[in-house]
């Protein structure tokens, strides 16, 4: 389930888990509100947003880690477009229009529709989303959804972050004086704020792009790929309404035939 955790992402890794717990202890370390609590014995807050920060950097290593959909070998492409055993391929109805797959240029392997060959992972990936160098991994069909919650909480430890070290500024006479004693603090913030801004954009388009039913790399280069390039600006043929993608997306776990969606029955081949 997990690649080396020593591989080239090792660095990338390591470097986000040092900065985001020096950020952490800087919060404490400064007059802020978690620093008051805690020497007051209102241990409440400081207990929760260490366990949020902990939570987070924990999927962080989930997603990182994770696999994220890569495709091993012609079999299991077989294996995954058809069903997982005999009994469920009986259940996919039949169609008369004809599921073709493509033989990928770099790896050799038979791409199930939605799949993109990763020039920095070296592999396909089903349901490929993109390449995060933040995560230093591809995110896909199995670690999409992880991505997306790593996301929200990072969101809310920034925010909460930013919070605590606006209770930080202390006041002072004059600029100088203010700077020498808040510069270490201001710097953090204006830092979370930065990572905020950022995270907040990707959460926000990534449920956009959710709640169509469409990845980053289909919307980004739609024109470009095979199955998509026929249709209209505004035509989808994954898209099941918002809140049935959505559902889709969070709440149903397992695999999806791609193929099937796209020639549903009752509809034109695109």
């Amino acid at each position: 389930m997990f690649k080396n955790v020593f591989g080239s992402g090792f660095l990338v890794r390591t470097a986000h888990v040092i900065l985001t717990w020096v950020i952490t202890l800087i919060l404490f370390l400064h007059d802020t509100e978690l620093r008051k609590q805690e020497e007051t014995g209102q241990l409440l807050q400081p207990v929760l947003f260490v366990l949020l920060v902990l939570v987070s950097v924990l999927l962080y290593f989930a997603v990182s880690l994770m696999d994220p959909g890569f495709i091993l070998s012609d079999d299991s492409d077989l294996q995954f477009m058809l069903g997982v055993t005999e009994e469920q391929q009986d259940m996919i109805p039949p169609t008369t229009k004809s599921l073709r797959q493509r033989r990928c240029g770099h790896c050799l392997l038979q791409q199930p529709m939605r799949s993109k060959h990763c020039q920095t992972c070296q592999h396909c990936v089903r349901r490929y989303d993109h390449h995060c160098p933040w995560i230093e991994n591809c995110v896909g069909e199995r670690n999409h959804r992880w991505f997306v919650l790593y996301l929200a909480v990072q969101l809310l430890v920034l925010l909460w972050g930013l919070h605590i070290a606006w209770t930080g500024f202390s006041y002072a006479p004059t600029w100088q004086l203010w700077l020498r004693t808040n510069g270490m603090l201001l710097a953090v913030a204006v830092l979370v704020a930065l990572l905020s801004l950022i995270v907040l954009l990707l959460l926000g388009s990534h449920l956009y792009l959710v709640s169509l039913n469409i990845t980053t790399w289909e919307f980004m280069s739609r024109h470009r790929i095979s199955y998509l390039k026929h249709c209209g600006a505004d035509e989808n043929p994954f898209d099941r309404g918002s809140l049935h993608n959505l559902w889709g997306f969070f709440c149903v776990w397992g695999t999806v035939v791609w193929e099937q969606v796209y020639f549903r029955e009752g509809s034109d081949q695109v």
